[in-house]
């Protein structure tokens, strides 16, 4: 549900509940896009949240357009960037250039959990990610959601 907070000439502020954001296991995990054009207007990008349970990982993917900052809360992923392996763990952070191939993979034994936002959006949403190897689950794509 969408919450619009209004006041005198400012525009809407647009609160969003986690548990009301569609999830997306379209390249792996469980990924929600929390803020961003479709459910708040926003113009300059997105953020969402990822879960990542125990071998489960999002498949290698590029953003043309966007560079894409990864903060983890819990657990440990895997990034690879253009092949090479580094490991994040809770409380750490690693920012993925424009046009860098990554991956993210949970080998631990506990859940991954982590924060990512993507800047600035594409031209339009088919552009914003280009899959580099097959996705896992193609059924999932919610319709309007980035991919």
């Amino acid at each position: 549900m969408r919450h619009e907070i209004t006041g005198g000439t400012r525009p809407a502020f647009r609160k969003v509940a986690f548990d009301e954001v569609p999830v997306n296991r379209h390249r792996g995990g469980t990924l929600r896009t929390l803020l961003g054009p479709g459910n708040t207007g926003a113009t300059s990008g997105f953020m969402g949240h990822a879960r990542l349970e125990p071998g489960e990982f999002i498949s290698e993917h590029y953003h043309p357009y966007s560079e894409e900052f990864v903060y983890v809360l819990s657990g440990r992923v895997v990034i690879r960037l253009d092949g090479e392996e580094i490991e994040v763990g809770g409380r750490e952070g690693i920012l993925v250039p424009i046009k860098v191939r990554h991956r993210l993979e949970n080998r631990g034994d506990e859940p991954v959990e982590l924060i990512y936002h993507l800047g600035p959006l594409a031209p339009r949403p088919d552009l914003g990610h280009v899959d580099t190897e097959e996705v896992p689950h193609p059924e999932f794509t919610p319709a309007g959601e980035p991919r």
